[in-house]
């Protein structure tokens, strides 16, 4: 029986309709794997990484990166861990007083450069929800331990809701990208340097 105008025209509308939520929802349960891992210094920061692979490709980090090989802590951040690193970005190094960190880059200060780095370094994998809910429980501010011997604090700016970290002198360092996924635990990048107590 051959089909009117009119029912062909129904029909083919009917499948252009059914296809087009077919690909609507196909692209929808596909969207999660497509979306772009955290992007640091104009790098992709990829999961699969160590802490060392992603920092080398970050054009912000590149101060750190060379404090982190000078101070032969290279193949630590290398590891297993897990760690967490609050890691400083190449503007929170210039922010240091003029030569602090090419004095710091001496073979005489070899000590102190692996103190400094250590004390940004918590040996556990520590994302924001769960430093936020240490926060909570600490009514307002969680204590962290470095693997440098520091003691952090952690603490919610109440202006702007972001996330704190202050050394034990004072200085408070916002973290301006949290959870960057790394095969061996997490970095936040941080706008300050944090100093063991002086």
């Amino acid at each position: 029986m051959r089909r009117t105008q009119l029912e062909e025209k129904t029909m083919n509308t009917s499948f252009a309709k059914v296809g087009a939520s077919i690909l609507a929802a196909t692209v929808a349960l596909s969207a999660p794997a497509l979306a772009q891992n955290t992007m640091v210094g104009g790098a992709e920061m990829l999961p699969t990484n160590n802490i060392v692979e992603n920092a080398v490709n970050s054009a912000d980090h590149t101060t750190l990166v060379a404090a982190v090989q000078a101070a032969g802590l290279a193949e630590t951040l290398s590891g297993p861990g897990p760690f967490t690193v609050f890691a400083p970005t190449n503007a929170a190094f210039e922010k240091l007083p003029d030569g602090t960190v090419e004095g710091l880059l001496e073979p005489e200060s070899l000590e102190a450069l692996q103190t400094i780095l250590t004390c940004h370094v918590v040996p556990t994998e520590a994302f924001s929800t769960a430093v936020g809910n240490m926060i909570q429980q600490g009514g307002g501010s969680a204590a962290l331990e470095t693997v440098g011997s520091c003691t952090l604090t952690a603490s919610i700016r109440a202006s702007d809701n972001a996330l704190q970290i202050t050394d034990e002198n004072g200085n408070a360092a916002t973290v301006l990208i949290p959870d960057v996924d790394q095969s061996n635990g997490v970095i936040h990048v941080i706008d300050t340097v944090l100093l063991p107590a002086a």
